[in-house]
């Protein structure tokens, strides 16, 4: 056989090569390789990856291009990557909610900055590509809609409440729908029949993610959801001090007792760079990579204290656009990145295969 026709298996052999590093298996077996063909020594490839906010998207693309360039009469390799979100596989369906991954950001504590985290994570993951589902069930303190500067919701759609949208985000708080600055003193079962309303009364469309932004603690809400709603698992946000991180034990363990997969832990206002570069540990230092090891979970990474990400919060712009640059806009981002790596492994382990994709050319 000439090397310029290469056969479709010859081609698919050197890439069962490349693994994904996340996921631990060959993109082949994956079903990632969607095109595939050879013209006159040059091969085009075209990747599907398993998240557009794939943080190893370059490693992958390049271990693509020296498999295929290892075979004899192999020239040039042509590599595009798109992406399709792996669904965890959990039925949602009662709800009729066509959402693929539904992630509750949670944390043992107020005051960690877990809003503000989960805002960010949201628009970052839109950003990439993604489309995006941010709910506020943090019915206490709705801060959602002032942290993305919008404070009304669009005309009804039919009998359901269309959700806000900021910055490629849907977005759905308590805060639409009563007056600035009133009480809300719910007890549980009131909770819970808001929490189960934002999910089947709210137009949320087909979502890759659906962020859930939870009140502190381990009480009501945290119950209701996940009676609610099949979760794809809980992140867990956490400042580095020990009451933080003790406070953050609880409401881990919680979620397992929940049978919720843990995604990982995110330590936030880890540390104050000062402008000579040096820095200072104001919250202590390490609890949260301490708190996903003892756990046995994933530290999905930590974020710089900066005045940036407050101001930003509080004129509904946030960090990762407003400065994408700062140190603290890099961090999210990169968490972001991780926890879609995260929930693709999740849904992996669930045994749910990615689409099957037929080889042309």
């Amino acid at each position: 056989m000439s090397p310029n026709t290469l056969s479709q298996e010859s081609l698919l052999a050197a890439l069962r090569q490349v693994k994904d590093p996340e996921l631990g298996r060959d993109i082949v077996s994956l079903n990632m390789v969607r095109r595939l063909e050879m013209v006159d020594g040059v091969v085009e490839v075209e990747i599907v990856l398993t998240t557009p906010a794939c943080p190893l998207r370059d490693q992958i693309t390049d271990e693509v291009k020296a498999a295929l360039l290892s075979l004899p009469g192999v020239k040039e390799v042509k590599v595009s990557v798109q992406a399709t979100v792996a669904s965890d596989g959990r039925i949602r369906g009662s709800l009729q909610l066509p959402v693929k991954n539904a992630v509750a950001v949670a944390s043992g504590k107020g005051g960690v900055g877990k809003t503000t985290v989960a805002v960010n994570l949201a628009v970052a993951l839109a950003k990439e590509g993604a489309t995006v589902g941010l709910m506020d069930a943090d019915i206490y303190g709705p801060n959602v809609p002032t942290m993305l500067g919008v404070d009304r919701l669009p005309p009804f759609q039919g009998e359901k409440l269309v959700p806000a949208e900021a910055f490629g985000v849907k977005v759905m708080s308590i805060g639409f729908l009563v007056p600035q600055g009133k009480p809300l003193i719910w007890r549980g079962p009131m909770l819970h029949s808001a929490i189960r309303q934002f999910l089947s009364d709210v137009s949320w469309g087909e979502l890759d993610y659906l962020i859930i932004d939870l009140p502190p603690g381990t009480g009501d809400a945290p119950l209701s959801l996940a009676q609610s709603i099949p979760l794809t698992g809980a992140v867990i946000v956490t400042l580095p001090q020990a009451v933080s991180v003790e406070d953050a034990a609880r409401s881990l363990e919680m979620f397992r007792e929940l049978n919720v997969p843990i995604l990982g832990v995110i330590e936030n206002m880890s540390f104050l760079e000062l402008p000579d570069g040096s820095r200072v540990d104001v919250f202590g230092q390490g609890g949260g990579e301490k708190l996903a090891q003892k756990a046995g979970v994933p530290f999905l990474g930590s974020i710089p204290l900066d005045p940036a990400v407050r101001i930003g919060g509080d004129h509904g712009s946030p960090i990762v656009l407003a400065q994408p640059e700062s140190a603290s806009a890099k961090a999210l981002l990169n968490i972001a990145r991780r926890l879609a790596a995260q929930i693709s492994i999740t849904a992996l382990q669930g045994e749910q295969p990615l689409p099957k994709i037929e080889i042309t050319g």
